[in-house]
């Protein structure tokens, strides 16, 4: 059966690509791809999927024979991801051979039941690529999604030197467990690299302190000062300032500022530096 079906489209390959071009064009814009590049897709596909069915009876995509075929549809499925395309823009890429592998069949039918088990057989058979086709898409979007995520979170939490020896970690936004490992690593690479003695963390673009927000405070402040920096938070407002106090947190022996610059000119005192101002002559 499968040879007989491999026959029939083998037989009408060129009609079978050229309707199928038709459909998928009804549903994809012409700024997602190129009709060019979207005709050799299909082309190479179809030349993959001949090749598998005539390789023997197995119609499972799951088999060794579908290794190919698989391959081709998992670097298609991850591009369309990455340039912008739908789960159902993706997934018409092969539902949309059934119309026109399916005329073929009626035409080439001899009885009703051989029309109805080639059609039911290529049914089964598109319907498993259609899914692994989507299942494919879903998993490069998650991906994408996990590595923008990651990558905001460093631009987010940026580590700078302020002086020789003073580093100064502004942050923004909310704290969770997935930052807060993120800002300790960032900080604790820099104080390797610089060898900086004074860390800033400034909380003016945090906008609410609570209990799980000061946990995490503490433990990268904890980690700092092992790592041999002494860290100073800056940013508390009168209303933050309120909320620690409610919340019973304990930051008797953490220097606190109400700004980055009176944290500043804290680490430079520590530090030993004197800033003097001067009159530039006339």
């Amino acid at each position: 059966m499968t040879q007989r079906l491999h026959d029939i489209l083998a037989r009408h390959e060129a009609d079978i690509l050229r309707e199928w071009m038709r459909e998928q064009m009804k549903v994809l814009r012409s700024e997602l791809i190129r009709e060019d590049e979207l005709r050799q897709q299909s082309t190479d596909f179809l030349r993959l999927l001949l090749e598998a069915l005539r390789s023997g009876d197995e119609t499972d995509i799951s088999g060794a024979r579908w290794s190919d075929v698989r391959a081709f549809l998992g670097k298609i499925s991850a591009s369309r991801a990455v340039q912008g395309f739908s789960p159902s823009q993706t997934a018409t890429f092969v539902f949309s051979l059934k119309q026109p592998v399916f005329a073929r069949l009626r035409s080439d039918a001899k009885t009703a039941d051989d029309l109805a088990e080639n059609t039911w057989r290529v049914t089964t058979l598109l319907d498993s690529l259609g899914l692994y086709t989507t299942e494919v898409f879903q998993k490069s979007r998650e991906e994408i999604i996990v590595r923008q995520q990651e990558e905001m979170l460093e631009l987010s939490t940026p580590v700078v030197t302020l002086w020789d020896g003073v580093l100064a970690l502004p942050l923004i936004g909310t704290l969770d467990s997935q930052r807060t490992q993120s800002v300790m690593e960032s900080l604790l690479q820099r104080i390797v690299e610089t060898e900086s003695d004074i860390a800033i963390i400034d909380i003016t673009g945090v906008p609410t302190v609570d209990t799980l927000t000061a946990q995490h405070l503490l433990k990268t402040i904890t980690a700092a000062r092992l790592m041999g920096a002494d860290c100073i938070i800056s940013g508390i407002r009168p209303q933050i300032a309120q909320t620690i106090v409610h919340l019973g947190v304990n930051l008797a022996d953490i220097s606190t500022k109400a700004s980055l610059a009176d944290a500043f000119a804290l680490a430079l005192r520590r530090s030993g530096t004197t800033v003097t101002r001067t009159v530039a002559p006339l």
